[in-house]
């Protein structure tokens, strides 16, 4: 299993916006320092839930602030773009982290963001089609025209062109069969879930993913990955007690879904959820919150039911200071990743020893 950090940048009492992108820089070179495999950052706009407006802009910085950490969207929202200058903007990232970068696409699903761009989110999936066409064409062809219903354009050439052949890494949002298998039919890699998913709807789409790559012909070419709320502390009274900000970050994700949101000068509130779990439900069931071995064994648990192939660590939750975020990433790189990695070939010993 491959492990990420995730960059969503929340800050529920609306902080100065130097402190957090400040925040995000360290944690993104904490990151890397202790072992993880990439870094990933979300795009959202118009509410403190996220400061990640422009996230190619940020993975351009800090591809140039890290050496080694592959950097991704998690994810572009593409029907809000044109997509000739997504493409621009993913190859010149691609081109200059030298081939670190990794592209996380998805439809979207806040009509409250849609909207202020003068868009339906009605309209999403028909703006996805065509986008990811002129998308992938723009990455692969030299020149093509388009005409469509959103898009039309004479013959065109966009440059540059990435530096992974034919394109980067691409991975797409399936949360449902059809987003799945236009995946896994394109050669895109998927990534699902979350906290508020039961563990049996993640194990569907495990098996709708398995079922369209069997479809498809594409047997060990694509990842399947999940997100999840994580915090790694000594004490389980304080992994109950932190919950409170993944409870936020929860209850305002799911608001704005369901077109609930309650939002005054950019600052979001949290709206309580129906039938909403308890705090500790949320630890229990929901969260991957814990002692490292407690961690570790819920992990163990959804590995052995979903076969994950990367893992997005959502670790900066709510109002959760920058010093409990570091120290719970410390603790899961050093106790938890080790134990779902492989070891290279060069540390395994020999029968001799």
């Amino acid at each position: 299993m491959n492990f990420g950090a995730f960059l969503l940048m929340p800050s529920p009492s609306a902080r100065a916006h130097s402190e957090i992108y400040a925040r995000g820089v360290e944690i993104a070179q904490a990151a890397e320092g202790m072992g993880f495999d990439g870094i990933w950052l979300a795009e959202h706009h118009f509410s403190n839930y996220g400061y990640l407006s422009r996230p190619m802009i940020m993975a351009t910085h800090l591809a140039a602030q890290t050496k080694r950490i592959r950097i991704g969207t998690a994810v572009v929202v593409l029907p809000l773009h044109h997509p000739l200058v997504v493409a621009e903007e993913a190859a010149t990232l691609d081109l200059l982290s030298e081939g670190r970068f990794d592209l996380g696409l998805g439809r979207g699903y806040q009509q409250y963001e849609f909207g202020r761009m003068g868009l339906d989110l009605k309209d999403s999936r028909s703006r996805w089609e065509e986008a990811i066409e002129v998308l992938t064409r723009a990455f692969t062809e030299e020149s093509f025209s388009f005409r469509g219903k959103y898009f039309s354009f004479p013959e065109t050439t966009a440059l540059p062109k990435p530096y992974q052949k034919p394109h980067p890494p691409i991975w797409v949002v399936g949360q449902s069969p059809e987003s799945i298998d236009g995946a896994v039919r394109r050669g895109f890699n998927v990534v699902t879930g979350g906290a508020a998913f039961p563990v049996g709807r993640i194990e569907e789409r495990r098996q709708q993913f398995d079922d369209a790559v069997r479809r498809h012909g594409r047997e060990g070419r694509q990842q399947f990955g999940i997100q999840q709320k994580i915090y790694v502390t000594e004490s389980e009274e304080e992994a109950v007690r932190m919950a409170e900000h993944g409870l936020w970050n929860m209850r305002v994700s799911l608001s704005l879904r369901l077109g609930r949101e309650q939002v005054e000068r950019g600052r979001v509130t949290d709206v309580p959820i129906e039938d909403e779990p308890s705090i500790e439900e949320l630890v229990d069931r929901h969260f991957l919150f814990g002692t490292p071995d407690r961690v570790s064994d819920k992990l163990m648990r959804l590995q052995e039911k979903l076969r994950l192939d990367h893992l997005n660590c959502d670790f900066w939750l709510g109002e959760m200071s920058q010093d409990k975020v570091l120290r719970s990433m410390e603790l899961f790189a050093k106790h938890v990743m080790p134990k779902f990695q492989e070891v290279p070939e060069a540390e395994v010993l020999s029968p001799s020893g």
